[in-house]
């Protein structure tokens, strides 16, 4: 039976639960943050840091805590793909076309852990669990914004 904290650390580092939908977890738990992104946060770049940047911190706590219960680095522990979905998109133009390609990049680089992801997967705890999805956001909003340079009409809304 899990404890009051037990409980609160699974909501958070399940991502709301999103952790437990379907077989491939890393993906369903990067759809809250999309939506999150897309329809709240809209195209207000310093609320979308103002997000980004705690849920790091949140990640890299709620994941370190989860992972003793949970088991190291548990496919339900998902609040690492939220931190790495907000670190794709910060900056990239408001867009459907915009958030949707950065949702795709995001979740093959996540998968494909190209360095230096896969090492900062190796760091212990949470900041291991974490940092490989930060990397991978990062790669994949540069990638987006490589792109959006040399294709500007899909910045449009």
């Amino acid at each position: 039976m899990q404890t009051t904290k037990q409980k609160l650390v699974t909501a958070v580092a399940t991502g709301l639960y999103s952790g437990y939908v379907g077989p491939w977890t890393g993906t369903s738990g990067t759809v809250p943050p999309f939506l999150i992104a897309y329809f709240f946060i809209r195209d207000n770049d310093l609320l979308l840091l103002l997000v980004a940047l705690p849920t790091i911190g949140i990640s890299v706590w709620s994941a370190g805590l989860a992972e003793k219960y949970m088991g190291h680095d548990s496919k339900k522990i998902v609040i690492d793909e939220w931190a790495g979905y907000f670190m794709a998109i910060l900056f990239i133009p408001y867009s459907l076309g915009n958030y949707i390609a950065a949702f795709v990049i995001f979740r093959i680089l996540d998968v494909l852990k190209l360095p230096p992801a896969r090492a900062s997967e190796k760091l212990n705890g949470g900041l291991g669990i974490t940092m490989d999805d930060v990397v991978a956001g990062l790669q994949s909003n540069i990638v987006l914004h490589v792109w959006l340079l040399c294709y500007p009409l899909v910045a449009g809304k």
